[in-house]
């Protein structure tokens, strides 16, 4: 389906019926990344898979995007196909997305899943070398430099090359100008470690055991931070379980969509 915010076309896949669940797709992904995951959701659920702005099939505009801009995107996808709440996946920068939300619009999420994603901001460093990566990509006008860059660290080692080829293929559905203006919208993103504290929905954290970016230590600080969340580990996992580990990412989503 297509919905236009702004004079902006955003996309999104729907699948099945019944409650809702959002899959939000992580950096330098699209929503095809959950492929698997909402085959096996739509047998049960409604399952609504949007391209974030500017990425895949989603139209952009000037950015930054701010992640409280993608979140008014999402409410107004919802609005459009007459979802009041619904259960939020988000991955990595999905997660961003999925707690700006919750920050704007509490009431309408049910249940929340972060998978490999985390609450902290950018710290200055990190900040400055996405900025830097923006600049190259626009520079150059391609988006080799943020694949070379962000793909291998989203892989365990053990992956298999399907895998590996599966995710530059989905990645390589998106253009330049869209991945530079998320990447300074990530930048900007505000901490929400503030907010992890009054959300009491059902929460469910999801992390890789290899992932080289989250570790086991803060996989658990964000779990805690929540007042019911559950931290599910899932091992030879990095960054992207739905490719490396869909039947374990499957298992966990079922346990909080029990909940």
């Amino acid at each position: 389906m297509h919905v236009v915010v702004d004079e902006n076309d955003l996309f999104a896949e729907v699948r099945g019926d019944g409650d809702a669940v959002v899959l939000l797709h992580g950096f330098p992904l699209t929503h095809r990344i959950w492929d698997s995951t909402a085959n096996a959701l739509a047998e049960k659920y409604r399952v609504v898979a949007p391209d974030l702005r500017g990425m895949g099939a989603s139209g952009g505009t000037e950015g930054p995007y701010l992640m409280e801009q993608l979140a008014g995107d999402l409410a107004a996808m919802l609005d459009a196909l007459g979802i009041e709440r619904t259960t939020i996946v988000g991955h990595s920068l999905g997660g961003y997305v999925a707690l700006a939300f919750a920050r704007m619009y509490d009431a309408r999420v049910s249940r929340l899943a972060l998978v490999a994603s985390r609450l902290v901001a950018d710290t200055p460093e990190i900040a400055a070398a996405r900025r830097a990566l923006a600049d190259r990509i626009e520079a150059h006008d391609a988006i080799d430099a943020a694949l070379d860059e962000s793909l291998p660290r989203l892989l365990a080692p053990g992956s298999s090359g399907a895998v590996r080829n599966s995710a530059r293929e989905i990645a390589r559905e998106n253009n330049p100008v869209g991945l530079a203006a998320m990447l300074r919208g990530m930048a900007l993103r505000d901490d929400a470690r503030d907010i992890a504290g009054e959300l009491t929905m059902p929460v469910t954290v999801i992390a890789g055991v290899e992932d080289p970016g989250i570790s086991l230590e803060e996989a658990h600080a964000v779990a805690d931070a929540f007042p019911n969340a559950e931290l599910v580990m899932l091992e030879r996992v990095a960054h992207l379980p739905m490719l490396e580990d869909p039947a374990g990412l499957e298992r966990a989503l079922r346990g909080l969509l029990a909940r």
